[in-house]
């Protein structure tokens, strides 16, 4: 259990109490210190890694409790730099697909300090599992608007903007590893969406050849991973979106699995497969033998409990296109990819990730 692939994974994301929320609005309106909302995050994350201890799991995440998305401090981080702006007119489909949130990048890219170092220290430091750190990925923001989103008003070339972004995240890789990190994901969402069509209808809309798009993707993430400091691994997490319940794209993985599972420069991905919209697990046949697989099976958009029965009924369907040994088992996604979270309780969060923990070590041992 020291080291990934663990048989019983977590996204990252954990619900975040209620009070913590209010008090961070009342931060955002000036009505509370920065110390004091410190305190409460402290405390959830305390809270935290306590549930993750008592289900079960060998690896910890710190729940995500001092971000307001997956990925919005990070990329805050990196300047004037917006990855999730949202219309206020916006509104969902019938089906439950919720709007593709859009890029606005008002500045250059540039990393002038760790972003995440500071919460591996405290997360290594309060828990005897495995510290797990979790950032975006760095093609969000290309796919959240294209070349037009980066050229409008921070660059004049696209290729400035790659370099600026490849650099800044080995940059923060660099700095967690020589702090001892050995276990990072990056949720680079954008590749389980390439086999919808109607993403595949938006980016040939701005002009993009989606294929093509992949290949670019692959690319310049393969950069990033590029000489990854020895010791640390990194796990890529794929999904169709999470926000509320709601998600952004359906279609199976087909279109795009082939390219990933042999050419993206990772040994490790963390699977969307929970609902017919990931598709089936024959996509999994193009997985070379060196590779893992941590098959999402279990929902964080619905309080229903699934049935462990279910859970190795699919297993042992996913290991008929590749070995047992290299699949692992975990929720599909966060349960609070934004703070607001998705329509679960902690009880049912609790029972998930039990239930995760428990049918892996009945598979697994």
């Amino acid at each position: 259990m020291g080291q990934p692939p663990f048989r019983a994974d977590h996204v990252g994301s954990l619900l975040r109490p209620a009070r913590l929320l209010d008090m961070r609005r009342a931060h955002e309106a000036g009505r509370l210190s920065s110390d004091a909302l410190r305190e409460a995050e402290d405390a959830a994350i305390a809270d935290a890694l306590t549930l993750q201890e008592r289900v079960g799991l060998g690896v910890a995440t710190d729940g995500e409790m001092r971000r307001r998305s997956y990925h919005s401090y990070f990329f805050g981080q990196l300047g004037d730099i917006v990855p999730d702006f949202v219309p206020a007119d916006a509104t969902s489909d019938a089906r439950g697909r919720g709007v593709q949130p859009v890029a606005r990048i008002g500045s250059r890219i540039a990393r002038a300090k760790p972003i995440h170092l500071d919460d591996y220290r405290a997360l290594a430091a309060a828990t005897r599992l495995a510290p797990k750190i979790t950032i975006p990925g760095p093609c969000a923001l290309h796919f959240r608007g294209g070349d037009a989103a980066i050229l409008k008003s921070a660059y004049d070339d696209v290729g400035a903007f790659w370099d600026d972004i490849v650099a800044a995240f080995r940059a923060e890789l660099a700095d967690l590893a020589a702090a001892g990190c050995r276990y990072v994901q990056m949720d680079e969402t954008a590749f389980a969406k390439f086999g919808d069509l109607h993403v595949q209808a938006t980016l040939a809309a701005r002009g993009e050849d989606w294929r093509k798009t992949i290949d670019l993707y692959v690319s310049m993430t393969n950069r990033v991973l590029a000489d990854a400091p020895a010791g640390l691994r990194i796990g890529v997490h794929l999904c169709r979106g999470n926000r509320g319940g709601q998600h952004h794209a359906e279609g199976g993985y087909e279109e795009v699995a082939e390219t990933l599972f042999n050419a993206l420069a990772t040994d490790l991905f963390l699977l969307e497969y929970d609902s017919p919209r990931a598709g089936d697990f024959t996509p999994l046949r193009f997985l070379p033998k060196d590779r893992a697989v941590v098959l999402g099976l279990v929902s964080t958009k619905t309080p229903a409990l699934e049935r462990k029965d279910d859970l190795k009924r699919r297993i042992d369907e996913a290991a008929r296109f590749v070995a047992l040994d290299q699949l692992a088992l975990s929720p599909q996604c966060g349960f609070a990819s934004v703070d607001v979270g998705n329509p679960v309780s902690p009880a049912d969060q609790e029972a998930k990730l039990r239930l995760v923990t428990q049918t892996a070590r009945d598979v697994w041992g």
